[in-house]
């Protein structure tokens, strides 16, 4: 499958104004993301027509669906699985037993089971990496810690058929991939690509079976095969955090970017956060 166009080099703008935009996810004929110091999350249809979803006073991050369209987020701070019922937010599940430290990024499956990262250390105080655990969530509450000793385990998709799973591990440099039993278990652990002066972010997965992902520490973002091949670079003016396949037949690669390191009260003050495009030639797929 195609895009019928070659990736550009240059990115477009299509988004300011923000503080420290998260998360995107394309849904229902726009894009879906969390902006972190504002605590809103929020949608864009592709003319830039913006709004907010809800307020998530615990800090909204990782976001899905639930088979019957009801959204599932991540409450960071507190360390919460919510879920958008109506207007009003309801606790899924209470992670703090499991999460040593805010929860991050997530990706949802086709059962409605989510994923669910956490930092590990407290990343803003600069604390020495310590290695962490993925927790699977039913959407009954039920949770339980499936992967182990993962180096700040960030964005994460699943492929199309539902039997992989694979994740950034930001502080380990690479995307690590794992088989996924029935019962949402994982296994059969391994290095899908390990990374040169690259930490990833945020990822996408593409068509013909690539990977997409921020690199916040070497501004840009990549194009990954499987076994570290590097097909495309592209160049970002902030720090790239987190990018997805969106637009007319998921042929538009949205890229998010901030000041990684910024307070919240500075970026609320400067708002540095901003969304680019870049028309890619292999649209989305799998989940997110």
């Amino acid at each position: 499958m195609a895009c019928g166009v070659h990736t550009d080099s240059d990115l477009r703008p299509f988004l300011t104004g923000l503080a420290f935009p998260e998360s995107p996810r394309w849904h229902d004929g726009a894009l879906w993301f969390s902006d972190f110091y504002t605590h809103e999350v929020q949608r864009v249809d592709m003319m830039g027509h913006r709004s907010t979803v809800v307020t998530v006073h615990g800090q909204p991050s990782g976001l899905g669906w639930l088979p019957d369209g009801r959204l599932m987020l991540v409450s960071m701070t507190d360390r919460k699985l919510m879920r958008l019922d109506g207007s009003q937010l309801t606790q899924v599940a209470d992670l703090s037993e499991l999460a040593p430290f805010h929860c991050n990024d997530m990706v949802v499956d086709a059962k409605g089971r989510a994923y669910v990262g956490n930092f590990g250390f407290d990343f803003a105080a600069r604390h020495a990496p310590r290695a962490t655990g993925l927790i699977l969530v039913h959407p009954d509450g039920q949770s339980r810690v499936v992967a182990s000793d993962l180096l700040f385990p960030n964005g994460a998709v699943i492929t199309p058929d539902q039997r992989t799973l694979i994740i950034a591990e930001s502080f380990g440099s690479r995307l690590t991939a794992f088989d996924i039993a029935s019962d949402g278990s994982l296994s059969q652990r391994r290095v899908w690509a390990a990374l040169v002066n690259a930490a990833p972010d945020g990822i996408c997965l593409d068509a013909e079976g690539a990977i997409w992902l921020a690199s916040p520490t070497s501004r840009e973002v990549l194009r990954v095969l499987e076994g570290g091949k590097v097909t495309h670079r592209v160049a970002t003016q902030g720090q790239a955090v987190a990018c997805m396949l969106g637009g007319p037949q998921r042929c538009t690669l949205f890229v998010l970017t901030t000041k990684v390191m910024a307070t919240a009260l500075e970026s609320l003050r400067l708002l540095p956060g901003a969304i680019h495009t870049l028309r890619v030639n292999a649209p989305g797929t799998g989940w997110p």
